[in-house]
């Protein structure tokens, strides 16, 4: 069903649109993200967290963390503290300058991603309904359309 009849609405231009579009699909994807992330008590936010933190290979600084998640929230510091409870990650002050902390992934933490990892392939996290090229099409497109807002 196309967002026009799902919505039961018309739009001004095609370009109100894919806004609508892209908001309406981004809430559906999230909603499916997170309720398949609770069985394995994270949210999205924190499974951000973790895959910054393994692909960093090394500790970071909370504020890299921030800078490279892709939703921004206020509160990472607290999903960091409850990474921090689940022995996900680990946390460090910094010697030399107390106001900056280090995180990296735990053993833990690295093993749990793991798990998601297999599972998401099986969880269709990756859409099956396009092709190659399409996906890059549309990456393309929403690279452009972010060029416009930045």
């Amino acid at each position: 069903m196309n967002i026009e009849e799902t919505l039961s609405t018309k739009f001004s231009s095609p370009q109100q649109k894919v806004i609508i579009n892209l908001r309406y699909t981004s809430n559906i994807l999230s909603n499916y993200q997170n309720n398949f992330l609770s069985e394995y008590n994270i949210s999205i936010a924190q499974f951000n967290i973790l895959r910054i933190l393994r692909g960093a290979k090394d500790e970071l600084n909370v504020n890299t963390v921030k800078d490279r998640m892709i939703e921004k929230s206020p509160n990472t510091t607290r999903l960091m503290d409850k990474l921090l409870a689940k022995e996900l990650i680990l946390r460090r002050n910094c010697i030399e300058d107390r106001r900056v902390v280090y995180v990296e992934i735990t053993t833990k933490g690295l093993k749990l991603l793991e798990v998601l990892d297999s599972k998401i392939q099986d969880a269709s996290f990756t859409p099956k309904n396009i092709t190659d090229d399409e996906a890059e099409l549309l990456s393309s497109l929403l690279d452009k359309l972010r060029g416009e807002f930045h």
